[in-house]
């Protein structure tokens, strides 16, 4: 140990302050100043988490700490003991590649991350591995939660290197920040899981490159950053893409479409890689009810798989296989938001209460699991749990004894058929619970009703989830994600509407409010909440996710508050992310220090790009407020994105779903009362009704209320509840039908289908 750390260790120890002698003694890494060794040294005494690490003295204390332990990220924390030099991104770390002439080893992932957590046992705390990586290069972590900004450019760069993204992202860059490798997970060591080069080999060829052929390495990466740059910088189109290209899209998706499973064909399959929600529109626009079928078949297979939790509600990340049945574990809050959504809107258009249940499931779970008492959400849950906390899967699976031991030899016999349970399980004699035979088939075998057999699997799902509680279970990210929060505060208030539950616009609001009062200052919004405070700066989708979110509440509930608040951010999101020269939004208000471009989001991933929902929040403002400056900055926004449009229309689908709004005729529904919403609730129950994709909705009672909505949505002014009675207004191109008071005159006045 250096003297600088010795003099540290030894201050600490006469402030009486408990030292691992691991501070900043990192094996291979050149020594630390004395002021960051004290730092660290503080945050290691007042640190109450358990060290993630197989190096621990014989007393427990970590044997290495490294400058992660000062980060807020619950991801950067997880790698805080590693024998790696980590440094956070930022300032100092290039500084250092630049004065000691290092490549910088790039690691991204985050806190519920399966591959992340295993490249960390075998490598990163591998000491063997991380000397090499500390005396050869600098390394860097990020939480791709709360730098999605860095995540989304070097994510380009993965994809376009190595032909897929995928967590962990591994790149090699230069000391100015260019990637010239890119990689997702790579085993430690040559033919590790049937790799042929692991990363420790990968680590010497690439740093031999550096080291002898610079100039090569300066070239390849000044071609991956303009080949990530055109993909994030798309040049700008000149006229609003053509509504054709959903037919191609269409053609696209059902040329791909695996017509037994649903979703595309192969594996491992996401959800979102077969965009149900364009389906849907797509089968009112066009009237294909093939479209209809994909998705409803999609969402069924969907939720018969072990994808979704049978037990406790809600879906975990992707499925291994091509039938959805062995997930991979953890669950992330947006899949939840956006799979609640789809399941709901494709009730809306069946009626097919199978659907509606799933979505309701899914909502249980999230208040239930995912909810803190603020009543915001949570982030996420680990794959891995189990008495060591390192087996994938272990929460969620059964053995059969376990589960013969739990239940009732009827309410076993029901969930062994059902769920096709067996001794020798699906993972290490554990069974993933997934439908292998119908309910009703079970209870003609049984000799039971569907009814009475549901029953009994019922209760039985009580006890396992009663059971199943009472495990080890896996970590939970508890940060509050501004732009997932507003997906899924969206979910709720669409569930409110749909099912017609204050309980779920109950919900919404108060993570709505949650929002408002500790995620915005000064009107702006931040990333991410913590330690019970906000944190980190806001990008395009927490922008465009919130301003959803409240424009979803202000149809659900009719407080104009939510209204006013969306017009106020999407003030903020144009002065701050609009391309003013460009049309479209960038995702970050200003380019970090460091990245090689500026993103500006076309393309849907897990998440829909921020730019295909603020179109269509422009355009769902438009409609409600007849500001003409709304329709042109949409227009101008689609302008720009063109040439992504025609050139791979099935890679946007979201973006489609703002091209359909913009292409067909939008309705503004007004409902005015004479006294409370629930007046309203013959007219609701009309538009519950049906499917209606391309509508918004004012509900007011006459009154103050309706002048100030009138002040903000013009096409209020003037209108009245006639006679007393709730009263109607359709209009379409600021041209209203006649209005009534007859709920049957305005379901024959309504666009949409019925189910």
């Amino acid at each position: 140990m250096s003297s600088v750390l010795r003099i540290g260790a030894l201050l600490a120890l006469l402030m009486a302050a408990p030292v691992a002698a691991g501070v900043g003694d990192l094996p291979g890494a050149p020594p630390w100043p004395k002021r960051l060794v004290d730092r660290v040294t503080g945050a290691l005494a007042a640190s109450e988490q358990a060290p993630r690490t197989r190096h621990l003295d014989a007393d427990g204390a970590p044997r290495f700490t490294n400058r992660l332990l000062l980060e807020k990220s619950p991801y950067l924390q997880q790698h805080a003991h590693n024998p790696v030099d980590w440094y956070p991104w930022g300032e100092e770390a290039f500084a250092a590649a630049v004065a000691q002439n290092k490549p910088i080893l790039l690691s991204i992932g985050y806190s519920t991350c399966h591959w992340c957590h295993v490249m960390e046992a075998e490598s990163f705390d591998n000491v063997e591995i991380a000397t090499y990586i500390n005396r050869h290069y600098i390394a860097i972590k990020v939480d791709r939660e709360e730098r999605p900004d860095i995540d989304r450019v070097f994510m380009a760069a993965v994809e376009t290197y190595a032909g897929r993204g995928g967590w962990p992202a591994t790149l090699w860059l230069t000391p100015d920040g260019q990637p010239f490798y890119a990689s997702t997970y790579l085993p430690p060591y040559d033919g590790d899981r049937g790799i042929e080069r692991g990363f420790s080999s990968t680590l010497e060829l690439l740093r031999a490159a550096w080291a002898d052929r610079p100039d090569d390495v300066v070239r390849i990466a000044d071609q991956l950053v303009t080949a990530v740059q055109a993909r994030l910088e798309p040049a700008a189109g000149s006229a609003v893409p053509a509504v054709t290209a959903v037919d191609r899209a269409f053609a696209e998706y059902r040329a791909a479409y695996d017509a037994v499973n649903g979703g595309l064909a192969g594996a491992p399959k996401f959800p979102s890689h077969l965009p149900v929600r364009f389906l849907l529109r797509y089968y009112v626009y066009a009237g294909d009810a093939a479209a209809l079928d994909m998705a409803v078949t999609t969402l069924a297979a969907m939720a018969d798989g072990g994808l979704n939790d049978h037990v406790g509600g809600g879906f975990h990340r992707y499925a291994t296989d091509a039938a959805w049945a062995i997930p991979h574990f953890e669950k992330m809050l947006y899949d939840n938001a956006l799979l609640a959504t789809a399941y709901l809107e494709a009730f809306e258009a069946t009626g097919d209460s199978g659907l509606a249940a799933v979505a309701r499931a899914t909502l249980r779970y999230v208040e239930r699991e995912m909810t803190a008492d603020s009543g915001a959400f949570y982030t996420a849950s680990d794959a891995d749990s189990g008495p060591a906390g390192a087996v994938e899967g272990w929460y969620y699976t059964w053995p059969e004894t376990e589960l013969e031991r739990i239940l009732a030899p009827d309410e076993f016999e029901i969930v062994r058929r059902h769920f096709g349970v067996t001794a020798a399980g699906d993972l290490g004699g554990r069974n993933v619970l997934y439908v292998a035979e119908p309910l009703d088939a079970v209870a003609q075998a049984l000799g039971l009703s569907t009814a009475e057999a549901g029953r009994r699997l019922e209760h039985a799902r009580t006890k396992l989830y009663r059971h199943r509680s009472a495990r080890p279970a896996p970590f939970r990210d508890q940060r509050i994600l501004t732009a997932w929060n507003g997906l899924m505060i969206s979910a709720f208030a669409r569930a409110g509407r749909v099912f017609g539950d204050d309980g779920y616009l109950r919900a919404s609001a108060r993570a709505a409010r949650f929002v408002v009062t500790e995620l915005m200052r000064d009107g702006r919004l931040g990333r991410a909440w913590s330690d019970g405070r906000a944190g980190g700066v806001a990008f395009a989708d927490d922008y465009a996710y919130t301003i959803q979110a409240f424009i979803d509440l202000y149809e659900a509930d009719g407080e104009l508050a939510w209204l006013e608040r969306a017009l106020a951010l999407q003030a903020v999101m144009d002065a701050e992310f609009y391309d003013a020269s460009g049309g479209g939004y960038f995702y970050a208000a200003q380019a970090a220090d460091g990245l090689p471009a500026r993103d500006k989001p076309a393309f849907d991933d897990a998440l829909p790009s921020a730019n295909a929902v603020a179109v269509l929040n422009l355009l769902r403002l438009y409609e409600l407020t007849t500001e003409a400056r709304f329709l042109e900055r949409a227009e101008a926004s689609l302008e720009s994105l063109e040439r992504v449009v025609s050139a791979a229309p099935a890679a946007v689908p979201d973006l489609l779903q703002a091209l359909l709004f913009h292409a067909r005729t939008v309705q503004m529904v007004v409902l005015v009362t004479p006294g409370s919403r629930s007046d309203a609730e013959p007219f609701l129950e009309v538009l519950r009704g049906r499917f209606h994709p391309w509508h918004v909705l004012s509900v007011v009672p006459e009154g103050p209320d309706l002048d100030a909505h009138a002040r903000v949505a013009p096409l209020l002014e003037g209108k009245r509840a006639i006679g007393g009675r709730t009263t109607a207004f359709v209009c379409e191109h600021g041209i209203c039908d006649l209005p009534t008071a007859d709920p049957a005159v305005f379901a024959g006045q309504l666009h949409g289908v019925r189910p």
